[in-house]
C-alpha cells in the first residue's frame, strides 16, 4: 500500500458529491499552516464517466467553473462524445494525476458517481489488462495447448470469429445476431466469465474475448488468481459515500431535471444528435470516427448518458407534441431515480464489502464514512461539511478517528452489509427461460436478489402464465391425439 493518503467521495447523482469535494479542498487551502500534515490545499479528480466528455455540461451535471472556486478540477472535459474510455485507461490516468498531486503537496480527492471506476482505483490489480486499444500488440500471442485444444473444437464459424474480432463491439440494439455470436463464443471458451456479462454487453463480452487472444488464457483464472491475493488499497484512503433517503432525493432530482430543461438540455441533445450522425465535434473543432454513426450507438461515449436516448424519439418526430414532450421528460426522470438505486446497490454491494475484505488484515489502510445528505437545507453544514472536514483532519493527522456505525441511524443502517463474495466470477447471469423469445435474444438476469427481483414483475408472472396456459393447451391437445389414435386402433382391431 502507498502510505500517501486520498480522499474518495462517492454516491448517487444528484446528491451533492461536487460540492462537498470543493468544501473540503477549500477547507485544506485555508487550513495551511494551522494543521500539522502539511498538506495544502488539494486538486479534485473527477470520476464520472459521463463528464469526461467535451461540452455536454448541463446534459451531465458539471461543476460550472465559476462555482469551482478556484479548484482544479481534472479528468473532466477531455474525451469527445463519441469516443469510447474504459475503466482501466481512467485508472491510469487517475494514479498520473494523484502522483502529481502529492509531488505539488496536495490532497488528491477523487469524486464521481462511477463507482466501478473509484473501486478499481483503490484496489489495483483486479481488472484482467489495464492496457489501452493502442498498447496492444499487433500479433496476438499464440494459443498454448490447453486453450488451443478448446478452439479446435470450436463450430467453423466461432473459430472464424475469434480469428478476426471486431475493432469495435457491436450494438446488441441494432445487429443482435453479431452480439450473440461473441456472447456464444466466450461461453463455449470461458463458461464462467460468459456468465458474468449480459449477452447485450459487447464491450466487456468482446474485451474478455481480447484478453484470450492476448494471453491465452481464460479470463476467468486470471480473476480468480486476482481475487486470491489479499486485497490492498493502492492508497491510505478515506472514503465518504454521500447518502440521501430516496423519499428526499427523488423530489430532487425530479427538479433537477426541470432546471436542466430550462438550462438549454434539449440543445445540448440537438448538438449530441449532429455529431452523431456527422462525425464532427463542435467543441474540439475536429473530426472523429465514431464506431457507429447511424443509427446512434447508445453504449458508446456520452450517448449513455440519461436524457439523449430518453429524448430522441421527441426530437426526431416529424410531428412533437407536447404529450410526447411530457412523457419523455417522464422517462428522464424515471431513469435518473432508477440510476441511482443502481448506484446505491453498487456501493452497498461491491465497494463497502471490498472495504471490509481489506480491514481484515489492515484496518488503518482504508475507512467509509457515511455522511447523510438527505437534507440540504441549513442542516447540511453540521451533517456533511463540519463532520467532512473534522474526518478529513483527523485522517491526515493520524489522529483516532470514530466508529463510522456511530455518526448517525442511517449511517448504521446503509454500512451494515451482508457478506458478499468479492471474486468477480461469484457474479453470474442465467436466462430467463420464461421470458425468453428469441433464442439469439435471451432474457438474462444476475442470481440471487436480482432473480428474485425479476421473478415477482408483472411482466415474468404474464410470461409464466401464457407458457402455462399453452403448456395445458398443449397437454390437452396431445391427450385428444392420443385418445384418436386409440379409437383408431380399436377400430382398425373390430374390422
Amino acid at each position: 500500500m502507498n502510505a500517501r493518503p486520498l480522499i474518495a467521495i462517492c454516491g448517487t447523482t444528484g446528491v451533492g458529491k461536487s460540492k462537498l469535494s470543493i468544501e473540503l479542498a477549500l477547507a485544506l487551502a485555508n487550513s495551511r499552516g494551522t494543521q500539522k500534515h502539511g498538506w495544502h490545499g488539494a486538486r479534485i479528480i473527477n470520476a464520472d464517466s459521463m463528464q469526461v466528455y467535451t461540452g455536454m455540461d448541463i446534459i451531465t451535471n458539471k461543476v460550472p467553473e465559476s462555482e469551482q472556486q478556484g479548484v482544479e478540477h481534472l479528468l473532466m472535459s477531455f474525451k469527445n462524445p463519441g469516443e469510447q474510455y474504459v475503466v482501466g485507461e481512467w485508472v491510469s490516468d487517475a494514479v498520473r494525476e494523484i502522483n502529481e498531486t502529492h509531488a505539488q503537496h496536495k490532497i488528491p480527492i477523487v469524486v464521481g458517481g462511477t463507482s466501478y471506476w473509484i473501486q478499481h482505483l483503490l484496489f489495483p490489480d483486479r481488472l484482467a489488462t489495464t492496457s489501452r486499444p493502442s498498447d496492444r500488440p499487433a500479433e496476438h500471442t499464440q494459443l498454448p495447448h490447453e486453450m488451443a485444444q478448446y478452439v479446435s473444437k470450436l463450430p467453423p464459424e466461432l473459430q472464424s470469429l475469434l480469428h478476426d474480432l471486431p475493432e469495435e463491439p457491436p450494438d446488441a440494439s441494432v445487429d443482435s445476431r453479431s452480439a450473440f455470436s461473441l456472447y456464444n463464443l466466450l461461453k463455449d471458451l470461458d463458461p464462467a466469465a460468459a456468465s458474468r456479462w449480459h449477452w447485450k454487453d459487447t464491450r466487456k463480452v468482446l474485451r474478455s474475448l481480447e484478453i484470450i487472444k492476448e494471453t491465452g488464457r481464460k479470463p476467468s483464472d486470471i480473476w480468480n488468481e486476482q481475487s486470491g491475493n489479499v486485497m490492498k488499497p493502492r492508497y491510505r484512503t478515506l472514503c465518504f459515500w454521500l447518502f440521501a433517503e430516496p423519499s428526499a432525493l427523488n423530489p430532487r432530482l425530479d427538479a433537477r431535471v426541470d432546471d436542466m430543461i430550462k438550462q438549454g438540455l434539449l440543445d445540448e441533445i440537438n448538438s449530441l444528435q449532429k455529431i452523431a450522425t456527422a462525425g464532427y465535434s463542435p467543441f474540439t473543432d475536429s473530426q472523429y470516427r465514431l464506431s457507429s454513426p447511424s443509427p446512434v450507438d447508445y453504449t458508446l461515449g456520452i450517448y449513455q448518458a440519461i436524457g439523449y436516448k430518453e429524448f430522441h424519439d421527441y426530437l426526431n418526430s416529424s410531428n412533437p407534441t407536447e404529450a410526447s414532450f411530457k412523457e419523455a421528460i417522464d422517462r428522464m426522470k424515471l431513469s435518473t431515480r432508477q440510476y441511482a438505486q443502481r448506484q446505491v446497490k453498487w456501493i452497498r454491494n461491491k465497494l463497502l464489502p471490498a472495504v471490509y475484505a481489506t480491514q481484515v488484515t489492515d484496518k488503518s489502510s482504508i475507512t467509509a464514512y457515511l455522511l447523510d445528505a438527505s437534507r440540504v437545507d441549513a442542516t447540511w453544514n453540521s451533517n456533511v461539511r463540519d463532520k467532512g472536514e473534522q474526518i478529513m483532519h483527523d485522517f491526515l493527522e493520524g489522529n483516532s478517528l470514530p466508529d463510522p456505525f456511530s455518526l448517525s441511524e442511517i449511517a448504521r443502517i446503509m454500512l451494515t452489509v451482508q457478506d458478499r463474495p468479492t471474486r468477480p466470477t461469484a457474479r453470474r447471469k442465467v436466462i430467463c427461460p420464461v421470458c425468453t423469445t428469441k433464442d439469439n435474444e435471451p432474457v438474462m438476469i444476475e442470481e440471487g436478489e436480482q432473480w428474485e427481483i425479476h421473478r415477482k414483475t408483472r411482466a415474468h408472472k404474464y410470461m409464466a402464465t401464457r407458457e402455462a396456459r399453452w403448456a395445458e393447451v398443449a397437454k390437452w391437445k396431445r391427450i385428444k391425439e392420443e385418445r384418436k389414435a386409440r379409437e383408431a386402433e380399436s377400430r382398425a382391431v373390430q374390422s
